[in-house]
């Protein structure tokens, strides 16, 4: 059987790689989150590398707090750039397959075309610099990568998702950026990506998203839509909601590694948030 080491196991990718791969009696998933395992500290990461000797380490820990990333820099770093840095270094040695989510953040959304894995990033906040800093890391030191940039991101925890439908019980109208564009994503399906890539040689970097897109209050507005609910939804600019930290404007993912070298398609948005929404009405 073979072992991997999964990190950030209790977020929301962690949980549905637990539900892709639990019950697959080829692989044995040594689950960790940060109270089992400080991906930032190299001597723990390596002790757990060698006592296990893994097949592949897939890293689904992150800070993700884009607003609080502004503030807690050196916290951001050691997380996002050196976590990575450290697993890569583990894989390596244990001669592991190292597995990187990163994010669509590594870009600075100017354009208005879908970006694809060629094109130049250039990331305007220190989320999106350290989860670039990460990626550079794994490509300096892991022997066997799979990058998997992806954006959006809902599934088992807290999310967008959830927080609309909370509002939703107790205000007729809510306020949502509307000149913000991406592409809301299942945790569900990127775990399928992840476990399809899995097993192969096909190394590199890849954008994982669902198909298509839309602005966050097009997503709010099809939230509600499925679930039933009158809440209006107030279209607002980034400017007027006010965040602390600067969010891509456009940042569309294509898809262009998985089309170039795999028959692998992500499900489209609107059909993944369905499913997703079924499992919470």
């Amino acid at each position: 059987m073979k072992s991997i080491i999964v990190t950030g196991c209790n977020g929301q990718l962690g949980r549905a790689i637990n539900k892709q791969l639990g019950s697959n009696s080829e692989y044995s998933l040594v689950n960790t989150d940060v109270a089992e395992l400080d991906i930032t500290n190299i001597d723990a990461v390596m002790k757990l590398a060698r006592e296990v000797r893994p097949y592949a380490i897939i890293n689904c820990a992150a800070h993700t707090g884009v607003d609080a990333c502004e503030t807690e820099l050196d916290k951001a770093y050691r997380i996002n750039a050196i976590g990575p840095r450290n697993l890569s270094i583990a894989a390596t040695e244990t001669g592991a397959k190292m597995i990187q989510v990163s994010t669509d953040y590594v870009f600075d959304g100017f354009g208005d075309r879908p970006l694809t894995e060629f094109d130049k990033t250039n990331p305007q906040g220190v989320y999106g610099k350290t989860k670039l800093a990460g990626e550079n890391f794994v490509k300096e030191f892991a022997r066997n990568y799979f990058i998997i940039r992806t954006a959006w991101l809902y599934g088992e925890g807290k999310n967008f998702v959830k927080t609309m439908l909370r509002l939703s019980e107790d205000h007729d109208m809510v306020t949502v950026v509307g000149d913000q564009y991406g592409t809301p994503t299942s945790a569900s399906e990127l775990a399928k990506a992840i476990c399809y890539l899995l097993p192969t040689e096909n190394y590199g970097l890849f954008h994982g998203t669902c198909e298509g897109s839309c602005n966050w209050a097009e997503f709010a507005e099809e939230i509600f839509r499925l679930a039933k609910k009158d809440t209006q939804v107030k279209h607002i600019t980034t400017e007027e909601f006010g965040a602390p930290a600067a969010r891509p404007a456009y940042s569309v993912l294509e898809k262009y590694m998985f089309k170039l070298t795999t028959d692998f398609r992500f499900a489209d948005w609107h059909d993944a948030i369905e499913e997703y929404m079924k499992t919470l009405l």
